[in-house]
């Protein structure tokens, strides 16, 4: 059989960063952070945001849809589109919509305006995200000093998503829901100043040519999925609209794999598919985005509706996890360069698969609190070792001319796993009567596959 073209476990001999490596290194890191940081912000705030806006009870969660619409719906399209006008362009392009609409964000009157800047704010996450990991992988060499590179997005990215949840309680508490927005404004103008200076300009030496039924196709599924999702988390997974918009958008995926068998310049090459690091790399990814960030949704439902914590303090609560997250991408690199990107995976998914498993003995009283914490900590470290070691052999062995495109797969795959993990806990969480029972159900079948995904891994990765 012939080995897989995953990353090597290698002997200590360490690359050094050169000066401009880390420069280049902080001004990705910083966008990412602060991208990630979005996805959460307005979570804590929308009941402020309804009632200074006058949004009605069920058009709230739109405000979070509409982003995670955009977000992942064009992520795929413009990790290609960066491969044709250039990484570091349409970098800068992104920071600069991303800069311009949470600004407007802040200043808006109505829900219309507010609605408007949430779709540019994930049109510019689509945009940024891709573009950003193609310079972050075209600027490391494959090896250890990507795999670092990769590690600390990884890092910040899930702190990020935590710290989001925590600034946007202490924004709205001390200052005013708007702050959730404006706080971006300051730190997209840093990096539109810095990085023209700091960032090379990356693209294939012959661009290929957009594949508009491609495009088409797979926008279109990506949409139409994460609608569904969205009201079926709402509605249930019986709802007549949710169930048509979910099957649209499968049929529009199988049309999008036909189409790019077929496609002279696809937007994701069949060869590419047929990858095994590529195809289950990206399920591994999958997996990881899909627990941890739903796992955060149900200890929320915990802190707050069992425990009676205040939206504040169980934000603040996650700060455990944030640090376990942080620890985890610190030592990825490492990890990775003894043992391999595969048993990362594998690892760190058992890892956080034991300390989910965990969670069911939680009670209804504030004694528990220190098994939550002990457990979100531990999973931060196995699932961010799992997120790492998905990036590394999602990326691994693509040529330079398809990394936007590998980038944007990786990407997707984030995106679709960070929307797709609260409905379907939440969906587990209802068919019990009792909420901590419903907790204790959706804990299981969130360990359940994080279980299965590593062992899969595993299996399908290995080196023969």
């Amino acid at each position: 059989m012939v080995a897989l073209d995953l990353p090597t476990p290698t002997e200590h001999a360490e690359a050094r960063m050169t000066g401009r490596m880390r420069l280049v290194l902080v001004v990705l890191l910083l966008a990412q952070f602060m991208l990630a940081v979005d996805f959460s912000i307005l979570n804590v705030a929308l009941p402020v945001i309804g009632q200074g806006l006058g949004f009605t009870l069920g058009g709230l969660q739109w405000i979070a849809t509409a982003f995670a619409l955009a977000a992942a719906g064009f992520t795929l399209l413009f990790g290609r589109v960066a491969d044709l006008i250039g990484r570091r362009r349409l970098f800068l392009g992104g920071m600069a919509l991303l800069g311009v609409s949470s600004l407007v964000g802040g200043l808006a009157t109505g829900p219309e305006m507010l609605m408007a800047a949430r779709v540019a704010q994930g049109l510019a996450t689509a945009a940024v995200t891709p573009a950003g990991l193609s310079l972050l992988t075209a600027s490391f060499p494959e090896g250890p000093l990507r795999a670092k590179a990769l590690g600390l997005n990884g890092a910040l990215m899930s702190a990020g998503f935590t710290t989001g949840a925590i600034l946007g309680g202490v924004l709205t508490d001390l200052l005013s829901w708007r702050w959730a927005f404006f706080v971006n404004v300051p730190v997209a103008l840093a990096v539109l100043l810095v990085a023209p200076a700091v960032l090379s300009e990356s693209r294939p030496a012959v661009r290929p040519r957009l594949d508009i039924p491609g495009a088409v196709t797979v926008t279109g599924g990506l949409l139409a999925l994460v609608y569904g999702l969205t009201v079926a988390g709402e509605r249930g997974w019986t709802d007549p609209t949710a169930l048509t918009a979910l099957a649209a958008g499968a049929a529009l995926l199988v049309a999008f794999v036909l189409v790019e068998r077929r496609a002279a310049s696809p937007l994701v090459p069949v060869h590419v598919l047929k990858r095994r690091t590529v195809v289950w790399g990206n399920l591994a990814g999958l997996v990881a985005f899909v627990t941890e960030t739903s796992l955060v949704f149900l200890m929320t439902l915990y802190l707050q509706d069992v425990l009676g914590f205040s939206p504040l303090a169980a934000g603040l609560s996650f700060g455990v996890l944030g640090a376990g997250t942080i620890l985890g991408g610190v030592l990825a690199s490492r990890f990775i360069g003894r043992f391999g990107a595969r048993s990362a995976l594998v690892s760190g998914g058992l890892l956080q698969a034991v300390a989910t498993l965990s969670l069911y003995g939680l009670g209804d009283d504030r004694g528990s609190l220190a098994l939550l914490l002990a457990a979100t900590f531990a999973g931060g470290v196995g699932n961010m070792l799992a997120i790492v070691g998905f990036m590394v052999t999602a990326t691994s062995g693509i040529p330079d001319g398809e990394q936007g495109m590998a980038t944007g797969l990786a990407t997707m795959t984030q995106q679709i796993g960070i929307t797709m993990g609260t409905p379907v806990m939440s969906a587990v969480v209802v068919t019990a009567p009792v909420l901590l029972d419903g907790i204790g159900l959706a804990v299981l079948v969130n360990a359940a596959i994080v279980a299965v995904g590593a062992v899969l891994a595993g299996v399908f990765l290995r080196r023969t």
